[in-house]
């Protein structure tokens, strides 16, 4: 069974058994999570889409708090003397998916 399912404003690719890493979510280590935002379903061949989607997609968080590669943002003006560093890293919540139901 496979299914596409909206976290946090972006959509995912899923299946049961899967680990994958989320924009950050609220939530402790071994919290269950539901998401109920799922655009479509493939099962057995057949493809449920939009309005016709009743499945829930469950899971669990495996990791609460993971930082992602660290990003810089440059700037640089030549022969002005102006430089300006930013950087970043974006926080992600590693997830399985126990079940599309």
């Amino acid at each position: 069974m496979l299914a596409v399912v909206k976290i946090a404003g972006q959509q995912f690719k899923v299946q049961a058994g899967q680990s994958l890493y989320v924009p950050h979510l609220q939530g402790k280590t071994g919290d269950k999570v539901e998401f109920s935002d799922v655009l479509m379903v493939e099962n057995n061949g057949k493809i449920a889409l939009g309005t016709a989607v009743k499945e829930i997609v469950k899971a669990e968080i495996l990791s609460d708090l993971v930082q992602g590669e660290k990003v810089i943002a440059f700037k640089m003006k030549r022969r002005k003397g102006f430089r300006k560093k930013h950087g970043h890293r974006t926080h992600y919540t590693r997830i399985k998916i126990e079940s599309i139901a």
